[in-house]
Order: C-alpha cells, then structure tokens, then sequence
C-alpha cells in the first residue's frame, strides 16, 4: 500500500457514495484540497457544540466510541484507497479534537484554543507522537498520533483554564 497521497480518480465521487469514505473524510471536509486536517477540526466543533453540555461519563463513553470506530472507519477506507492516512482522512482529526475538548471550560475562547493547541500539536507531532505516527500502521496507526496530539493539547488547555 502506497504511503503518498496519490491522486485518486474520482475520489469525490467515492468519498460521497461510500458510508466508510464519508465517515473516513469527516462527511466530506478532508476532501479540502488544501490543509484538510485543519478543515477536518473545523468540521469537528459543530459536533462539539452538540456534545460539549453531556455529562463528564456520556461525553468520554462518545470520545471512546469515536476513537474505536476510527481505527476501522480509517483502516477500512485506506485500504480501499490503497493508500495508508491519506490526508483526506480527517476522522482521527474529529476524534483528536473531542480529547482536547475533554471537561473544557464552555465558550467560544476555549473552543478555539483548543482548536489551536490540538492542531499545533497534530502538525507538530513531538515525541513520542512522531515515533507512533512513522511506526504504527493500519487504522491504530492512522489514529494514534491524533488522539495523543489530543492528550498533549488536553494538557495543555487544562493548565491554561487553571491559570486563567
């Protein structure tokens, strides 16, 4: 399986008429042909909002669901791609940013403050984020570096809310 992102003929047309590529490319957004992990959070906070006033419980059993689901959503529309996390595959962006978003304070300053920790830490993948992202593979591997760029920025966000 080809780890570059090939250009695919008519990967719109795939993505939209498959339930597996729809989901795998955030109902659309990483279709983006331009900075699609950034498009993909983008599409991530209207779910949010929706999310963001369950209880503490309800909100991580979502998260868990989002991010098991993920690692076969992404792995599945890889391997129909036949290319590994192509950059359209935006899922483990929705998933990354519902961790940021753990027990966030409510309000617009958090919801972009995490957008930009999350897709700080997404693009710049310190360690061990980086070890995971280069030597895990499938859907785990498509997952991974997300949810723990999510873990750093949920950190991060937490101690700014303390501080603030």
């Amino acid at each position: 399986m080809s780890t570059k992102n090939p250009k695919i003929p008519d990967l719109n047309r795939k993505v939209l008429s498959s339930p597996i590529h729809f989901f795998a490319f955030g109902f659309g957004s990483g279709l983006v042909p331009f900075a699609p992990g950034t498009f993909g959070t983008l599409a991530a906070i209207p779910l949010y909002l929706f999310m963001q006033d369950l209880s503490l419980p309800v909100y991580l059993l979502i998260v868990l669901i989002v991010s098991l689901l993920g690692i076969w959503i992404c792995d599945k529309s890889s391997k129909l791609l036949g290319v590994h996390d192509h950059s359209g595959i935006v899922w483990d962006e929705f998933a990354g940013y519902f961790v940021t978003m753990i027990a966030a304070p409510k309000g617009w300053l958090w919801i972009l403050v995490g957008f930009a920790l999350f897709r700080l830490f997404d693009i710049w993948k310190p360690w061990p984020i980086s070890i995971l992202d280069k030597k895990v593979g499938g859907g785990l591997g498509i997952m991974i570096d997300d949810l723990l760029a999510g873990i750093f920025a949920l950190v991060c966000l937490q101690l700014l809310a303390i501080l603030y």
